[in-house]
């Protein structure tokens, strides 16, 4: 595939969006033998993506774009007044407080930091489709895809997605937008916002209940045009990609998409602690050519890809070097951690492939 152009926004001000001194998840607690820590979601792993795709030399082959804050009439396409005052009111606190679930803190200023995160994918997305850029990577904090419309949750203030994509509708009203969440974690967010939107495809691959719990099952399809492929704990390369071939491609074939979008997680990947997948930096850039060659044939070769979770600062780094260089077309540096390549876990195995297959046969005649 020839190079296209790659659009690329990052903001040092996502790296200062504070979760607090907390033991991974959970509030420190002496009396429950609970230290203080870091967050899981802080800013080591973004901040060394960034640098990764600086030091390695692809930023100089990526187009460089600036994120503003969403406006308030942006953000109300999502989200009620209600919610939104209420946050601004937390994020004014001297010690800022929670976006609604006791798991999503943010310290003064997170609102503004938030709102920053929603304009760069706005930003990201009108210039792919206005032909500035072919496609880009938007590598944002904080994430976006839990946070429904009334409140944020696992860590996510606003739907940066959300937003971006019904603000893309109020410039395109026929325009029709595919959504594909590879985050380890269901994209409860996204299926809210588009459960019953016949215009945008929503598709998330996730560790089976692993969070939140009480969703991403197979059977919440909405009025056909949302999927759903619950994958087993251990999943790796092998079904990770048989997932993209036997339901996304398919899916996406069927849809017809003007955009891609991709809500990008690499807590699917093999070293992820807040996960239990396999998948490696190779595949993530397999699945991002998979992306690639649907969006060639029916989207005009544009992709937006807006970043969502990845837990380990060591990792996560190569794995968003993986998915720019296929982007672009343009390759530095190899995965340093190639052995994981060679774990007996990357087969597609049969428990899983019977779970994909569940997947496309509920699925895909609803399109």
């Amino acid at each position: 595939m020839s190079q296209l152009r790659t659009g690329y926004i990052y903001h040092e001000l996502f790296g200062w969006h504070d979760t607090g001194t907390q033991a991974g998840m959970f509030p420190t607690d002496p009396s429950r033998g609970l230290q203080p820590f870091v967050n899981y979601e802080n800013a080591e792993t973004k901040r060394r993506i960034h640098e990764l795709i600086v030091v390695s030399g692809l930023i100089d082959d990526l187009t460089r774009l600036t994120p503003r804050q969403a406006t308030n009439d942006e953000l109300l396409l999502v989200h009620p007044q209600e919610y939104l005052t209420k946050l601004k009111k937390i994020s004014d606190q001297p010690l800022g407080g929670d976006a609604g679930d006791g798991e999503t803190p943010f310290a003064k200023g997170g609102f503004e930091i938030a709102t920053l995160a929603v304009g760069a994918v706005i930003e990201l997305t009108r210039a792919v489709l206005a032909g500035e850029v072919d496609n880009g990577y938007a590598l944002v904090r904080p994430p976006g895809h839990h946070a429904v419309k009334t409140g944020g949750m696992g860590y996510c203030l606003l739907s940066n997605i959300g937003v971006a994509l019904m603000t893309a509708k109020q410039r395109n009203p026929d325009i029709r937008i595919a959504v594909v969440d590879w985050d380890v974690h269901h994209g409860n967010g996204t299926q809210d916002i588009f459960y019953d939107d016949p215009n945008v495809l929503t598709i998330s691959l996730h560790q089976d209940r692993l969070y939140p719990r009480n969703s991403g099952m197979r059977t919440e399809s909405g009025i056909g045009t949302n999927i759903n492929i619950p994958l087993p704990a251990g999943t790796g390369n092998g079904g990770y990609l048989y997932a993209f071939e036997e339901v996304v491609r398919p899916a996406l074939k069927k849809f017809k998409p003007d955009l891609i979008v991709v809500a990008s997680g690499f807590d699917s990947s093999v070293y992820d602690p807040l996960g239990r997948m396999m998948v490696t930096a190779s595949g993530y850039a397999k699945m991002t050519k998979v992306l690639m060659e649907c969006a060639a044939d029916f989207s005009k070769n544009r992709i937006v890809i807006s970043h969502e979770g990845g837990y380990n600062a060591v990792y996560s780094p190569f794995c968003g070097l993986a998915v720019l260089q296929e982007l672009s077309g343009t390759y530095k540096l190899d995965d340093p951690f190639i052995h994981t390549e060679t774990y007996p876990g990357q087969a597609l195995f049969d428990h899983q492939k019977s779970e994909i297959d569940l997947a496309a046969h509920h699925s895909l005649p609803l399109l």
